[in-house]
């Protein structure tokens, strides 16, 4: 009887176990963009459990996307029998049961990551080396400066000294706050207004921020003026970089013709597996590369860390926003520089599990 119940009891062990953990998190300041403004994030990590080994994947919730953890949790739940049936061996397989579900993109993001470290862990092996990357050479990821009255966007700047900034605009004064931020820092700009201009406004804009020594300008006009982003990709003297109208696989071939490059979002696109492949169609067309965060916390931000050696620029603040983290991974430090975990995958121990 003890031999047949040790028997059970390993091979329960070794089935797949799936939970979802929802969190609040709080914010070290408001932020706030051209659209919104919040002091706190709802996000939810997915664990996948199997054998000795747990993977964490993370999507936040998101109105704008019509995105709550509710609705997440709702849909994963939906499937969890068919979650639960993977051994982790497989990727590929994960990746075409997400892909042929009815999940939104945001509760695939969070399965996918979730699926993706687990299968690391399994492995021994960071996912950036299991996809035959180096970490030679990779960018640095700017920290980001909210919209708010300059004192305190300066005061931010004092706070949190950093070689590229990227500063949110679409306010009635945006040339003045970047002349006020320029006057006291050498630090790389980059501006990202969050369909918050008419074309007119950014051709004269970028102008004006070249001469403030401005990178480039991140999703000027609503994702859907494609006849105003084909009048700024002629008249702009900055590159303009799509955000909200690059959201899947499928919108990458159409922004080649518009954009000078491309932010993929692991939680619009469903994750990692199509944000590679995004990656792959990207640089076929001559797009720059850039993968963006948002407010989440080392859980996501350790599975974009993955993809930077693929990357011209990044941005994986979002742990660096908060008040207080809720789990290891990949660290970033004041001088921004990265830390890499021992763990395979992308390396995430959840706190509450430690």
């Amino acid at each position: 009887m003890q031999r047949k119940h040790f028997l059970s009891l390993s091979f329960q062990q070794n089935l797949m176990e799936l939970k979802l953990h929802p969190y609040l998190l709080q914010l070290a300041h408001p932020f706030r963009i051209s659209r919104e403004a919040h002091n706190d994030q709802q996000t939810l990590i997915v664990s996948l459990h199997h054998g000795m080994h747990t993977g964490y994947g993370e999507a936040t919730a998101n109105p704008y996307y019509q995105s709550s953890v509710a609705q997440m949790s709702e849909q994963i739940n939906g499937i969890k029998a068919q979650i639960e049936a993977w051994d982790g061996q497989d990727i590929d397989w994960f990746d075409k049961l997400l892909q042929s579900s009815e999940l939104g993109s945001f509760a695939r993001c969070a399965l996918d990551l979730a699926a993706h470290d687990l299968w690391g862990k399994m492995r021994g092996a960071p996912l950036w080396q299991l996809w035959g990357t180096t970490l030679e050479h990779y960018p640095t990821t700017n920290y980001t400066i909210g919209i708010d009255e300059v004192p305190v966007m300066l005061a931010k700047m004092a706070e949190k000294p950093w070689p590229i900034y990227k500063i949110k605009l679409g306010t009635d004064r945006d040339i003045e706050i970047v002349r006020a931020l320029r006057a006291q820092s050498d630090a790389v700009f980059r501006v990202d207004a969050n369909c918050a201009w008419t074309p007119e406004q950014t051709v004269e804009n970028a102008r004006q921020l070249k001469e403030l020594g401005v990178q480039f300008i991140e999703q000027p006009l609503p994702a859907d003026d494609w006849s105003g982003m084909s009048y700024v990709r002629t008249h702009s003297v900055l590159p303009i970089i799509a955000d909200e109208s690059c959201l899947v696989e499928s919108d990458v071939a159409r922004c080649a013709e518009y954009f000078h490059g491309i932010n993929i979002k692991l939680t619009k696109c469903g994750g990692l597996a199509p944000a590679r492949r995004m990656i792959d169609q990207a640089k076929a067309l001559g797009l720059k590369l850039m993968v963006g965060c948002m407010t989440e916390s080392t859980v996501g931000i350790s599975a974009i860390a993955q993809l930077l050696p693929q990357l011209d620029y990044v941005d994986m603040d979002g742990a660096l926003l908060l008040a207080a983290d809720i789990a290891s991974g990949i660290y970033i430090d004041d001088q921004a520089q990265v830390h890499w975990p021992n763990l395979g995958g992308s390396g995430v121990v959840l706190l509450a599990d430690k």
